[in-house]
Order: structure tokens, then sequence, then C-alpha cells
């Protein structure tokens, strides 16, 4: 990878305009942040759906190593907690879309929609004899 090691000043300015937009993001990332968790702390529990462990998605270490810039250091720790947080969320999402509606998506011929893993447990599409037969075995589990 070149992407930061390369020193021309045309590739230092665009990284001194970029960074400003980079981070930008950082503060609608700290909201999504705090209403995500305080749906999946207080849903999950609720509903009885094993919450997810945070710091299996979100980790800030790359900020520790000595041979990179103080610049560096900063995106690097951003992008640890940007990207984890997407990815923590991205698991919340499916946790909660397997409880809610876990019913494949409709498919065409040439579609390009990229279903996550997960959907291959679901109900297929259009199936309504397996999704009344879901739903009943649902009721019954949560008699129990």
């Amino acid at each position: 990878m070149q992407y930061h090691f390369n020193r021309k000043f045309s590739d230092w300015m665009r990284k001194f305009l970029s960074g400003p937009l980079v981070l930008m993001v950082f503060f609608p990332l700290v909201f999504l942040d705090v209403i995500l968790e305080i749906y999946h702390q207080i849903s999950f529990r609720l509903l009885k759906i094993p919450r997810i462990p945070r710091w299996n998605y979100i980790r800030v270490d790359r900020h520790k190593l000595s041979y990179l810039t103080p610049a560096q250091k900063v995106f690097c720790a951003y992008c640890g907690y940007a990207n984890g947080l997407l990815l923590y969320a991205a698991e919340i999402a499916a946790e909660s879309e397997k409880y809610w509606c876990a019913i494949m998506h409709k498919t065409n011929k040439d579609d390009s929609f990229i279903a996550p893993l997960y959907h291959r447990d679901f109900i297929a599409y259009g199936d309504k004899d397996a999704y009344d037969k879901e739903v009943t075995r649902a009721k019954e589990e949560a008699k129990k």
C-alpha cells in the first residue's frame, strides 16, 4: 500500500483538503453510536436477543505505533473507530432483521443485490406456508 506514503506536494495538498471532509463524518458517527447503543442495550434485553459484544468490532490501537506521524495516528484511530462502529451497527441491524423479518428479499434474474450471508437461513420470499409455520413456532416458543 502506498496511499499515505507518497510525499509529492499535490498528494499532500489533496490530503490536506480531504482530511477535514473525512473528519466531518466523526460527529454523525458519534451520534449514531449513542443512539445505536441505547437501542441495542434496551431493545435486545426486552426482546431477549443476545447482545453483540462491542469490542469484537471496534478496535482503536494503531495510534500506539511509534513509527506513525501524529496525523497518521489520528486518522488510524478514526478509521479503527469508524469502520468498527459500522461493522458493529451492521451486526446489530442483522440481529434485528433476524428477529423481526427473517424473509429473503425478492430476487430478479439480473439482480445485482448482494444479500448478506445470514439471509440464506431466511424464509423464501413469497412462501406464505413457511412463514405461517415460523410464526406459529415463534409464538409457541415465546410462551415457554
